[in-house]
């Protein structure tokens, strides 16, 4: 299979360049390099197993980006290039509609155009906001009503992709997509060549674990008050290799006209008190903890249930154990301290 990667020098996106290459494909890694790094393109070019081909370029630049799709025959798309800081988006929101949602929109026409019929999306639980209560564990059907200009990019890129596969449906050109509504993304490729790296780093497990590199001069808890066993706010934490899996899955899936959305996580939650303490179990470190206020927005309780995709694809996460988790985090990190600057 020829398959585009946006956003395939980025954390997420170069693991899912590296898992395509190992079953043989021929991958197509396009990225801009404003947030993604070239050296981990680089790290998967010896021995990959597929075909590898590079090429800087934002996806906003549609011209550039059907000309590759024609010229690598290009047959199934994974969408990962997106800004992801929530925090960011509330500051700066024009940067993430233009990056996020016009990128999409140029991404969509090149695709229409050449005729790609098959896009695998990533999406965010930060499409549904606050869910009520009574749906955690968050179900596909819970209300989608983002709090956050980057949740708002993603709830209108599955749109977009909805009106698409209509407007195709009517032209009798059937177009497959599935939006992928990822929770926490944590952890790294199990052999050591890929991780997490992001300036600045805003993810709570990379976070921690430069902490306890003596790179930060401590952990900021925001609240423990909150209505959990110990006070501090509880999510669900997927492995990055857990997720690419279900990427794949989904692409050798999907079949002509098909419209699917999945929630991609672990089905359980793990407390930030309790990521702290697996760090410092994992790590042997200490460092200092610092508690401070609430956030505003940040709801008590956030964790899947991926019932659907495994009822439909069979697919469920295997590293589900938080330490091993963290240990395949600690190991790119003791190995990179600086990233892929080291």
């Amino acid at each position: 299979m020829n398959v585009l990667v946006t956003g395939g020098a980025g954390y997420i996106g170069s693991h899912a360049v590296q898992r395509l290459l190992r079953d043989g494909h021929t991958v197509l890694a396009l990225d801009s390099l404003l947030r993604g790094h070239e050296k981990a393109i680089d790290r998967l070019r010896p021995g990959s197993g597929g075909r590898l081909i590079f090429a800087k370029l934002d996806v906003n630049e549609r011209a550039g980006v059907e000309r590759l799709l024609r010229e690598h025959s290009i047959d199934t798309v994974m969408h990962f290039a997106a800004l992801a800081a929530v925090g960011e988006s509330v500051d700066q929101p024009l940067f993430y509609y233009r990056n996020n949602t016009s990128g999409m929109v140029s991404l969509l026409e090149a695709c229409s155009a050449v005729g790609v019929e098959r896009l695998v999306f990533s999406s965010s639980c930060a499409t549904y906001g606050v869910p009520p209560e009574n749906m955690v564990p968050i179900p596909e059907t819970c209300p989608q009503s983002p709090i956050s200009p980057y949740g708002e990019t993603k709830l209108q890129g599955e749109r977009l992709l909805r009106d698409l596969a209509e407007g195709q449906r009517r032209a009798k050109k059937p177009f497959a997509y599935a939006a992928l509504r990822y929770f926490n993304v944590a952890g790294a490729d199990r052999t050591g060549v890929l991780g997490e790296d992001h300036d600045p780093e805003t993810h709570l497990i990379p976070v921690v674990l430069q902490a306890a590199l003596g790179r930060r001069d401590g952990v900021s808890v925001f609240g423990t008050d909150y209505p959990t066993p110990d006070g501090t706010c509880i999510r669900d934490y997927l492995h990055v290799e857990d997720l690419v899996d279900a990427h794949v899955r989904v692409m050798d899936a999907l079949k002509p006209g098909d419209e699917r959305a999945y929630n991609l996580g672990i089905g359980k939650g793990y407390s930030v008190r309790e990521i702290i303490s697996a760090v410092r179990e994992v790590t042997k470190a200490d460092f200092a903890v610092r508690e401070q206020a609430r956030r505003p927005g940040d709801p008590p309780r956030l964790f899947a249930d991926a019932s659907r995709i495994r009822m439909e694809l069979g697919w469920s996460a295997q590293i589900t154990d938080l330490h091993e988790i963290i240990e395949s985090a600690w190991k790119w990190f003791r190995q990179n301290p600086k990233g892929y600057g080291a």
